[in-house]
């Protein structure tokens, strides 16, 4: 038998390590070269990683979730199988043990998250018709709280008292053992466990480190009425080109804020006592995808054109969402850009991108009667959410680069403008 063992790649210059998200193939799967047999992920990117050979999967190394270190061995495989039919004319010796294959990602319902429920205990004469059943407060408050009456529970404690496991073997016997509904209606009695790894557990760790960070938030309403004028015009003039969304606008306005306020493109390394200021303004554009929120950087906004934007953000978003996104394109950014869009809500306090010290949100544009000095008129809103951090940009400078933004946004000719 000539055995194969398939490493953990190197993913990534300086990379020790990578998350284990995704198996491809079990023990006994016939595979071809080329053929995928894992996903890993370090640094929101995720690597496949191919079987360089044609042959049949004798063991995998490694549970969802786990991090398996650079040049470790992820699969055996016997190459010397013939895969054309499956175990046609291949002479294969019993399989190598090996751990169980790894579970999906996100596992099934199962009857409780406390503990295992046990099968329930030995059968117990009915309770007596009129006799209350015996059962600690706790009991009764969950039992009330699952919509199930206890007089159709039977208790396999002290004197037929009604325990925690009485109510766990209910559970697993399904909602149809509960007699008593409330109007009619069955209690959902499943608990789901979903294990937090992959993408979510990244964002789970930056955010742990970030929330640490003492931060300010500073809110101001900015009037868009002719911003979208301009965009609806642009939008109709060039009908089949990728339509304009305020994000381009937004990207523009802040590299023009960022040149009066140099301090907010930066780095802040707290370790080394350091605050590193980038010149070129590499724009993260926080994007929501199937697997969670992550950041594509668009490059030197400051030296590119609006519709450039705009055909940068959509690729990048398009391909942080089917996972095609490079490592590259989801790391380097120096100020961070967040929107909801339409659901973007009123207000909202964005959390900073780490190291960066500063990220600005922009909320729904709703249409709102505004004075101006002769009476109400309907205006177009935007609120403007901005944080940073606090520990090296004051309140005052916050404020002064949030106004720079909102001077550009309400008189757009401005952003085109190459003296502001």
């Amino acid at each position: 038998m000539t055995e194969h063992i398939v490493k953990l790649p190197d993913v990534g210059e300086g990379v020790a390590e990578a998350e284990l998200v995704e198996w491809h193939v079990k023990p006994g799967d016939l595979v071809r070269e080329d053929d995928l047999i894992a996903a890993v992920m370090t640094d929101k990117a995720t690597v496949e990683v191919p079987s360089p050979v044609t042959g049949k999967v004798m063991w995998v190394e490694g549970a969802i979730g786990e991090r398996i270190a650079v040049g470790s061995g992820l699969v055996g495989i016997q190459s010397d199988v013939k895969v054309e039919t499956e175990g046609a004319g291949a002479s294969t010796p019993p399989p190598v043990a090996a751990p169980a294959p790894a579970p999906a990602p996100t596992a099934a319902p199962v009857a409780t998250a406390a503990k295992p429920a046990r099968a329930p205990g030995p059968a117990r004469a009915a309770r007596a018709e009129g006799d209350a059943p015996l059962a600690a407060p706790a009991v009764r408050r969950r039992a009330r709280d699952a919509g199930i009456d206890l007089r159709g529970v039977a208790g396999t404690g002290p004197a037929g008292r009604i325990m925690h496991e009485d109510l766990d073997a209910v559970f697993v016997s399904g909602p149809g053992t509960a007699p008593a509904q409330r109007m009619g209606r069955q209690p959902n009695l499943s608990v789901e466990d979903i294990p937090i790894i992959g993408l979510r557990r990244r964002i789970a760790e930056r955010m742990a480190a970030t929330t640490a960070i003492p931060s300010i938030t500073y809110v101001e309403e900015v009037d868009v009425t002719a911003l979208e004028a301009l965009r609806k015009s642009l939008n109709d003039e060039a009908p089949d080109t990728p339509r304009l969304t305020p994000v381009p606008f937004l990207a523009l306005a802040i590299a023009r804020a960022v040149a009066q306020h140099p301090e907010m493109n930066a780095l802040h390394d707290a370790d080394a006592g350091r605050i590193r200021r980038i010149g070129g303004v590499h724009l993260g554009i926080a994007a929501q995808t199937p697997g969670g929120l992550m950041v594509p950087v668009i490059r030197h906004v400051e030296a590119r054109g609006l519709r450039d934007i705009a055909e940068e953000a959509a690729r990048l978003a398009r391909a942080a969402k089917d996972g095609t996104a490079l490592r590259e394109e989801l790391s380097g950014s120096t100020i961070t850009l967040t929107s909801l869009g339409p659901l973007g809500g009123i207000v909202t306090t964005p959390i900073l991108n780490a190291p960066e010290v500063a990220i600005i949100g922009a909320n729904a544009i709703r249409t709102r009667p505004m004075w101006d000095g002769e009476a109400f008129r309907p205006r177009q809103m935007m609120n403007i959410s901005a944080s940073f951090d606090h520990r090296v940009i004051d309140g005052w400078d916050a404020a002064m680069f949030v106004q720079t933004i909102k001077r550009l946004l309400e008189t757009p000719a401005r952003l085109f403008m190459e003296e502001i």
